[in-house]
Parts: C-alpha cells; structure tokens; sequence
C-alpha cells in the first residue's frame, strides 16, 4: 500500500498536488454521472494506492525475480501502475519504460511520479508502432487498453516484437458478452446492435461525448471479445493464452 503524509500549503510539494490534481480532473468530468464519483475521483488522483494486484501479478509473472528484468508499461494512462511498480520493484532492480498515446496522460504521470520524488520514463506513442527494438522487453503490461486501440492485431504484433523470448504479458480484455458493460456500467448493451447501444447510452446520460476524451471512446468503437475469440487472435500472433481469472 502506498502511503504519503501531508505537507504544508506553501510546501513545494503542496504545489506538485495542486498541479497533478488540476491535470487530472478535466479528464474526469464526463463520469460524473457515476454515484460515487467523488469516492471515484479520489482513486483516480491516487491511483498509486490500488494496484497491489496488479504489483503482485507483475512479481508472479517474472517469477519474483525482478532483478534486471525489464517492464514496459503499454498504455500507461494517468500512470498509477508505472509509479506503483517504480515504489514497489525498482528498489529491487526492475527497469521500468512507460509509454501512452495521449499526451496530457503522459504529463499526469510524471506529475504523479514527481509526487513521490521519482522520475518516471514515459515517452507518447501509438502501441501500433512501438518506439523500441526487438526483444527488450522481459514483461508487457498493457491494463484496460486493448479495447481502445484502432488496431489490435498490430499492437499484438508489436508487443510480441519487443517481447524478449520466453516473456510474459499481461493485459485485460473486455468480455463481449459480459452482461453489464464495464465503461458504460450499463446492462445488456453489449448484446445490442451497436447504433442501437449508442442511443441507449445517450438517452441514460453516460456518453462521454462533454470530455476531452475524442479517440476511440464511443462504445461501438470499442474492441471487445468472447474468450474465445481473444485467444484465437493472440495465439494467431505466437502467444500462449491463459485467463488468469480462472487461476
């Protein structure tokens, strides 16, 4: 669990809060539909404090041996995984290289590293051409992202490029048929024909059409699979599949 004590208002470090939660919150407005958006909003400003599973993945992935080993964060966001790992796995020798296609994310993130004094190294960048050699990478984190991309096939492909041999990915796919949509939180809009979801999630107010989100958000943009399907598609690229839910 990550921790941070409180400073004074005319603290430096008061003043790197102040930046990294006026950075974060215009990414924010197009949720405030959610009941609990300000219990939301908080986890979002200290994403750091909630990836202890996905710290403890990381360790199980690459054995407990992370020494040396080196990480790439694909698709970093707002950067609480990338700092989470830098607190937790960098003291033990892990090298950590993030990367995110948006910009502002980009910003956040190191705005969220500096808030615990450490320099996070995050370039901007599409995962469908990743900006590293071939067989970098011991591990590939990519959260929450393949859905958003506009091609995942050829991220697949990049991030097996630069994947070293006998590495290990982990990443989340949404389920097409999962029965409540996990951005919309809205029932059954998955089974829908997509023009017919979209007017659902008009008329229910959860568009995120008021956001600066523009890229690939609208809901029949999304890539969503079956299992099924998503293992077909990444054992097309050489992976080995397993649904570590079922673990």
């Amino acid at each position: 669990m990550v921790e941070s004590t409180p400073t004074p208002a005319n603290d430096p470090q008061s003043l790197v809060e102040d930046r990294l939660v006026a950075a974060i919150d215009p990414w924010l407005t197009h949720m405030t539909w959610r009941k609990d958006f300000a219990a939301w909003r908080e986890r979002r400003i200290w994403q750091e404090r909630y990836q202890e599973d996905n710290v403890r993945d990381v360790r199980k992935a690459l054995k407990h041996e992370v020494g040396d080993k080196v990480l790439l964060d694909l698709g970093a966001g707002m950067g609480g995984l990338s700092v989470a790992l830098l607190l937790e796995l960098a003291p033990r020798g892990l090298r950590l290289q993030a990367l995110d296609y948006n910009p502002d994310y980009c910003w956040i993130a190191r705005l969220r590293a500096e808030r615990h004094g450490l320099d996070l190294n995050i370039v901007v960048a599409a995962g469908e051409q990743l900006p590293y050699p071939s067989e970098a990478f011991d591990c590939v984190v990519s959260m929450d992202v393949l859905e958003h991309v506009a091609d995942a096939e050829k991220v697949l492909a990049e991030i097996w490029r630069v994947l070293k041999p006998g590495g290990v990915v982990l990443t989340t796919v949404p389920n097409r048929r999962a029965f409540r949509d996990p951005h919309y939180h809205l029932p059954i809009i998955n089974w829908l024909p997509a023009p017919l979801a979209e007017v659902v999630i008009r008329l229910a107010g959860r568009s995120k059409r008021g956001g600066p989100l523009r890229d690939r958000q609208e809901h029949s943009a999304l890539n969503t699979y079956t299992w099924a399907g998503f293992k077909r598609v990444a054992s097309a690229r050489g992976f080995r599949v397993r649904d570590q839910v079922k673990e």
